[in-house]
């Protein structure tokens, strides 16, 4: 009998000892290696701060600063928030899942004649930006950030990005006060190894007051529409799976997961992420009107109105324009997003290329 004791005590004591040593190793890994990274700015890729970390800065930060639409002032006197990612390598498995889930199908990256999605670059973004919506210089609360509006411009082809190691920086440009909140401006940008600039979007972020009625519709104008047989309509479906498929591949990278998580808590209809809705829709544009459409150098601009709901029938329509006002014609393709059978729009877009 006391030798029985004696081997259970022994087995806790090394139960015990694994544990503690185990919670070191993730303390460190998952902590103290991650405060120690952001006291630089310029991170070797695989150095960058640990999801665990950043999501633990997200909801401490929102703790803070429950004040939304509020333009919080620092006490340092640098209130410049930039991150940059260097060494950054090109990983097919990873572009594969971001084209299973965002309207390209799973075997895009083997398609010949077609350049990696313009929004992949976005996604590889995604834990820089969450690096500076955490950031301390960051002066607006991180909860409740809305996506406005969004610009994407390519200089080389995406594909620049495969021939060797790049560089990703995520950068805060601008604050505007409006009468609905506080609008911000960030800057995500690719570089190629040549040092070269490849892909570069302009991301406005709104704050929103929460004593303002809803903003999002104060600028009801609406892209003229040409001639019905001009325009291309095609009707999509957005799936259950929509904002899953999203969470699960996008959870390297973004604050997606935790997100959803209370919505699912609550059983509230989750709606479907912008940056999903702009890939689906620029991979439907491609199927229709061919790759020469998002060719490089390709002008992409963007407006985000009412949310949309998953499990929801959407209408999307675009159409040629040519624009002649200026002394280089431009031609572009206008397109807009609606739910099925209402007039209220989602997303307002043009893609333009000069000729």
């Amino acid at each position: 009998m006391g030798n029985h004791t004696v081997c259970v005590g022994n087995t806790l004591s090394c139960v015990v000892a694994s544990l503690s040593a185990y919670s070191v190793y993730l303390f460190y890994v998952h902590i103290y290696s991650s405060h120690t990274a952001l006291r630089n700015n310029v991170l070797h890729n695989k150095s960058l701060p640990s999801l665990v970390y950043l999501y633990l800065k997200y909801l401490i930060k929102t703790l803070k600063r429950r004040r939304t639409g509020h333009l919080y002032t620092v006490s340092s006197n640098k209130c410049e928030v930039v991150y940059t990612a260097i060494d950054c390598r090109f990983e097919v498995p990873l572009l594969r899942k971001f084209c299973s889930a965002a309207g390209y199908g799973w075997d895009y990256p083997d398609t010949e004649f077609r350049d990696t999605p313009l929004c992949f670059p976005e996604f590889l973004c995604h834990r820089l930006l969450l690096m500076v919506l955490t950031d301390g210089k960051f002066r607006l609360s991180p909860a409740g950030l809305v996506r406005v509006r969004q610009s994407l411009k390519t200089l080389q082809p995406v594909d620049e990005l495969k021939k060797g190691p790049f560089m990703l920086q995520v950068q805060v440009q601008e604050y505007r006060e409006l009468d609905a909140g506080v609008e911000v401006d960030i800057c995500l940008c690719a570089t190629s190894r040549t040092g070269c600039p490849v892909w570069e979007s302009v991301l406005t972020l709104l704050s929103k007051r929460k004593l303002h009625n809803n903003s999002r519709n104060e600028n009801p104008d609406q892209p003229n529409e040409p001639a019905p047989e001009n325009v291309k309509q095609v009707k999509l479906r957005i799936p259950r799976t929509a904002g899953l498929q999203c969470m699960w591949s996008y959870s390297a990278f973004s604050p997606y997961r935790l997100l959803f998580l209370p919505t699912c808590l609550f059983g509230r209809l989750q709606s479907t992420p912008n940056l999903w809705m702009l890939s689906v829709c620029l991979a439907e544009v491609e199927k229709h009107k061919g790759v020469e459409v998002i060719t490089t150098p390709v002008n992409i601009s963007v407006q985000f109105r009412e949310p949309l709901s998953l499990r929801s029938r959407v209408t999307l329509r675009f159409w040629e324009t040519t624009n002649d006002r200026s002394q280089s014609s431009t031609q572009s393709l206008s397109f807009l997003v609606q739910p099925h059978g209402s007039n209220t729009s989602h997303m307002i877009g043009s893609i333009s290329r000069s000729l």
